[in-house]
């Protein structure tokens, strides 16, 4: 088995809580060498996870709690955020809001539901599961550039 370190982290499902999730990832992945694009992107994502339980998991009444997991693993930052309020059909979302023609007008477009394709798109990989609440679980690969994380200087041959 695979070792790694898991962080976990439990916030208010309020959206003042969000920066302090995007503080901790931003953190995390600046730890482990990713590049200030990916980690931006991460944070992106994972906002919008949390924003979406902040938003949808619970009814106004009943408070609740948003629970974050990072697994730090060599190569990958797994990230997992769960709620335990109301679930929903993915594919029925997804019929809802997409999709949309190049030549609709700016006007027309509906507002909200983006949260989970901009995810998709920013992350490597994306599962949802929603038996229970709500569980989005989300994958960003480190990407090895030319220049090693361990490396101090930068030398150039002539």
């Amino acid at each position: 088995m695979e070792s790694f370190d898991f962080i976990e982290m439990k916030v208010p499902a309020k959206s003042e809580y969000v920066g302090v999730v995007r503080l901790s990832t931003s953190g995390i992945a600046n730890r482990m060498g990713f590049s200030y694009e990916e980690i931006e992107d991460l944070k992106v994502a994972i906002s919008e996870a949390i924003s979406n339980a902040t938003t949808h998991a619970y009814d106004d009444k009943e408070e609740g709690d948003v629970t974050v997991g990072f697994g730090v693993y060599p190569d990958r930052l797994e990230v997992m955020v769960a709620d335990r309020g109301g679930s929903f059909d993915l594919n029925e979302i997804k019929d809802e809001i997409g999709p949309y023609e190049s030549n609709q007008s700016v006007d027309d477009l509906r507002e909200g539901g983006f949260g989970l394709f901009l995810i998709e798109a920013l992350m490597d990989k994306v599962e949802i599961k929603n038996d229970y609440g709500v569980i989005v679980l989300m994958t960003k690969y480190r990407h090895e550039n030319e220049v090693d994380i361990h490396d101090d200087q930068i030398s150039t041959t002539q």
